[in-house]
Order: structure tokens, then sequence, then C-alpha cells
């Protein structure tokens, strides 16, 4: 068996001095991480402004239709995870995965800037329709239609196209940068991990601090338009560093495997006239049927074992991917209603098209508030890692990875907390009508007279929350699972984080109905009639719920692993 593995893995072709593998895999890896990184820009350059993209005179959505296509977007990128993996694993490999993800990533991307311009959207979307704006209803009772969003099909086809590359590449890229230096040792195994996160969120403030900014401030052609660059350039940067990489030819998908075993425990008799069948075909053409190398039975079915432990845990995690994501979605609706100060003095030679606040000063991007989210992660996880946890470990106070995500569980929901109070405050000045219309882009927002900036809070609790939750998530997931398995269980976990935003979306949209908290169809594109606050603190019942039910099954999941743990261990070392 090795020697054939040996010949399929292809190794690094400039790897020829003795020296050369430690150097090159370094080279290889950090190779991964700027990939990683202008792919992250990318996202989050898409993703941090589109409610305010879809929300301006350019399409005119209305808040709930474009938060909900923001959180489409994003669920879909975590909910397509699986189907990345699964063909890398039976079909491409993860290099040709990720290289043809890549340049689906750069085509999707390019909708945008494309229909940022009106010859654009014509082409893409057909003629522009009337203004859905119209003269106020008589009465507060006054029914009125929600327009159809302009040019829906075509930018829902867009974003999930965009969501299908960006998941595939989330869901090998890690992996795939983990195999280049899987040679050096667990310790640089560990060490990337680490770089890769920092790469993200990296890459991640380069797209707040400069494509946000420029959307809001310039124009969305600029701003996407750069997106795009980072996509390309990425995808040159892989295709140029292919010779020094590691690639391995894929080796199946245990996914059918699972399938039948799911199969066969649920529905035994469904099961039994299933297998007659394939062994009545397997006995007419036996001669084109040989022995693949893969897992037996017996470990089959302990792979399906350690999934159904695994899964009801990760499934209560669930509900707070449904508050995490709120933050690049009614977080930012919230923002848009909030005052926004201006930033640096009125300059009259700028005679650029800018999209500008009144008195021709340039304004804070509602979604530079992210940062704050992303600034937590940069500072806390080095102190975690080299301050916090060491100490903790002398005293022998170390949480488990279980009940580090209880903890942040709490904090996603201290999070959801201060963000319905924010607003509960904001609706006081609503409703004494004192508002300050303010400018973004080329829509009027009626804010409250209070400073974004108490947005701060919420964001920072939710940064930290993703300290505690979204990372030893993904410890769990990887040394939970068996080697066989990994990649399909990290697949899961990105999926269910996807369904927690389609599940937050789709609370919007109930909500959204007539007669809902959210239906506030007078507004025109404005909030101030919704009660959103009771939205934030439905979700925080339904986490601290949650919550509860997590450390229920987490305690019964630690209790059962004291056992077997011993035993469980070297088979997952030799999988």
């Amino acid at each position: 068996m090795p020697a054939p593995r040996a010949r399929e893995e292809r190794r690094p072709l400039l790897a020829r001095r003795p020296r050369g593998p430690r150097r090159w895999r370094r080279t290889a890896a950090a190779a991964v991480l700027l990939v990683e990184a202008l792919e992250r820009a990318a996202f989050f350059g898409v993703s941090a402004n589109l409610v305010l993209y879809l929300n301006s005179a350019r399409f005119h959505w209305d808040g709930q239709q474009a938060s909900r296509a923001a959180l489409v977007f994003l669920g879909a990128s975590y909910l397509l995870a699986p189907v990345g993996g699964w063909l890398a694993d039976a079909y491409l490999g993860r290099h040709r995965a990720i290289a043809l993800s890549l340049l689906l990533y750069l085509s999707a991307s390019s909708l945008l800037p494309a229909t940022a311009f009106l010859d654009g959207r014509r082409s893409f979307c057909g003629e522009v329709p009337e203004s859905p704006l119209g003269p106020a209803c008589p009465s507060p009772d006054c029914p009125r239609a929600s327009p159809t969003p302009y040019c829906a099909p075509t930018l829902y086809s867009g974003l999930l196209l965009l969501a299908l590359a960006a998941s595939s590449i989330r869901s090998n890229l890690t992996s795939f940068g983990a195999d280049q230096v899987m040679d050096l040792g667990r310790h640089a195994s560990r060490r990337f991990f680490n770089w890769l996160y920092w790469s993200i969120n990296v890459g991640a403030v380069l797209s707040l601090l400069v494509v946000a900014f420029i959307q809001q401030n310039v124009n969305f052609l600029l701003g996407y338009g750069i997106t795009v660059g980072c996509v390309g350039l990425a995808f040159f940067i892989f295709l140029f560093a292919t010779p020094i990489f590691v690639t391995k030819p894929p080796t199946g998908s245990q996914v059918s495997s699972m399938l039948k075993l799911a199969l066969q425990n649920c529905c035994p008799w469904l099961w039994h006239r299933h297998s007659t069948r394939d062994s009545q075909g397997t006995q007419t053409l036996p001669a084109q049927r040989s022995p693949q190398p893969g897992p037996t039975p017996q470990e089959d079915m302990a792979n399906f074992q350690v999934l159904v432990k695994i899964l009801p845990v990760m499934v209560t995690l669930v509900p707070y991917w449904m508050v995490y994501f709120q933050m690049q979605s009614t977080y930012v609706l919230q923002g848009l209603h909030l005052h926004i100060p201006n930033i640096f003095p009125e300059y009259p030679s700028n005679s650029s098209v800018a999209l500008r606040a009144e008195g021709s000063s340039y304004k804070i991007p509602e979604a530079w508030l992210l940062l704050a989210n992303v600034v937590v992660v940069l500072i806390l996880v080095p102190v975690k890692d080299h301050l916090l946890d060491p100490l903790l470990l002398r005293c022998k106070l170390l949480p488990s990875a279980l009940q580090k995500m209880a903890l942040g569980m709490f904090f996603g929901f201290a999070s959801v907390v201060v963000a319905g109070g924010l607003e509960m405050e904001r609706l006081q000045y609503i409703h004494r009508n004192e508002t300050v219309p303010q400018q973004i882009g080329k829509n009027v927002y009626y804010a409250a007279p209070l400073s974004i900036w108490w947005q701060v809070p919420q964001y920072l609790l939710i940064g930290i929350s993703e300290i505690f939750a979204s990372i030893p998530g993904l410890e769990f997931a990887y040394s939970e699972a068996p080697r066989s398995m990994q990649g399909a269980i990290m697949g899961i976990f990105f999926c269910l984080s996807g369904v927690g935003s389609l599940l937050g979306s789709s609370l919007v949209a109930l909500l959204s109905l007539p007669g809902g908290w959210l239906y506030c169809p007078k507004d025109f594109g404005n909030v101030n009639n919704c009660r959103m606050d009771l939205y934030f603190f439905l979700l925080a019942s339904i986490q601290a719920a949650t919550a509860l039910l997590f450390i229920w099954i987490a305690s019964r999941y630690e209790r059962a692993a004291q056992g077997p743990v011993s035993q469980s261990c070297p088979s997952r070392d030799r999988g």
C-alpha cells in the first residue's frame, strides 16, 4: 500500500537540495495563506455593504429584502461547503477543486461591478422599472404591496454561484494548506492553523478599511472592482505556486457509505430490498468489479457511530450562528438608522463623483463597525494562545473545547441583548419624532440622534463569542473526527453554520409578513416603523434555551468520552 500512494501523490517539483523540503514547504504554506487572505478580502468586500448596495437607488430593494439577500448569501456560502469537499474527495482532488473554484469566483464576482452602472444593469437585468417610491399611505392601516425586487433573479444567481465558489475554497483550502506542512510535524500544523485564522482576519481588515470605504464614499463600481482584482490575484498566485505544492489525488468519499449505514439503521426493510438488488447486479457483472482500497465495513460503522455522537453537539450550535450572522445583516440595518459622523475635513479640491453626506465630507462606512469584531479576534487570539491558555493549563483550569463553546454562546446571547436594548432606545427617539436625516450614498435615512458608536459593544461581544465558540468548534470537529472523515465532518460544521444563517433569513422573512414585527412597507427602506428590538430579544431567547440544551448534551458527551477515549484515539490515528 505505501508504494502506490507514493506514486500517486505528486511531490513539489522544486524540492531538490537537502534543505529544500522545509524551505519549500514554508513557501507553499505562505502562498496558501496569501490566497486565503485575498479570498477573504474579496468575500468581505462583497458581503460587508451588500445590504447598502441592494437598498440603494440602483435597485430600490426594501431593507428586509436586502437583509434577506445578505443572509441567504452568507448562509449558502457555508451551507454548500460539503459540496466542494465531496467533489474534491471523490473526483477532482483539492488542488484542482481550488483552482476551478477560484475561476468560478472570478466570473461570479464580476457580476457585481457589472450591475453597478446603468448600462450593465440594462444588459443583465433589463430596463430599469419606474421608481417604486410614492406618496405615503393616508392612514397607518393603508396596505401597500412590497415591490418585486429589481434584478432579483440575476443577483441571486450570481450570489449563489459566488457562495458555491467561496464554500468550496473554505472546505478545501484549509486542508490543502495543512497538507503542505504535514511533513514538518504537528507543531508546524498547529502554527499553520494559527496563521490561517490571522490571514482570514487580516483580509477582512483590509477589505473593511479600504473596500467598504470606497463603496460607501466613492462608488460601488470601483469598490466591487477591487474585489474582482483580489480574486484574480489569488488565482494567479495559486497557479504560479503550483510547482511547489504537494498535491494529492482524489481518494473517494465516504458520503455513500454513511448514507447506506443511515438507511440500514433507520429503515432495515428498505435496506434489505436495496442490498438484494445490489447483490443481483453484482452477480451479473463479476468480471467488471475489482477490489478498491478503502475503509472496511467495520471502519465505516465506527465512523458512523462517531458522526452520530458529534452531530447533536454541532446541531445545538445552530442558534448561535443565527446570532453571529446578525452582525452582517440586521446589525448593519440598525446602524444605517443611527447617526453616522463625518470623517476627514472638507476638501474643496476633491472633485470626484463621491457619494457624500451633507457638507461634502466623507461618512464613516457603517461596515467599519465589523472591524470591532475583527480587531478583537486579532488581539485576543495571540493573548489567549500565549498567555491565558498556558496559565490556565499550569493551574489545571483549562476548559475543554465544549466548555469554551458554551461560554461563547453566552457572549453571543449578551451581544443580541445589547442590540435589542439599543434598538429600544433608538425607537424612543423615533416615537418622539426626534430624527436626523442623513444621506448615505444617494439614499436618505431618518436616523435617531444616537451615535453609531453605541453599536461597538454588541460587535465586541460577538467578537469575543467567536473566540470561544467558533475556534473551539473547529477544534472539536477536527480533533473528534477520525482521519478518514475529518473533511466530511468539517464540511458538516460549516454547513450547519450556514443553516443558522438561513434560519435567521427565514425568521426575518416570516416577521416581515403583514402584521409581523418587521413589516413596515411605508418606510421605503427605513425600519423606523418596525419592531426590530423584539426580533433581537426573540433571538436571545432562542439562544438561551439552546445554550442550556447544549450544556446538557456536551456534559453527556464528555462523560461518555471518559471511558472509550483511550481506546478510540488509536483507531483515529490509524485512520
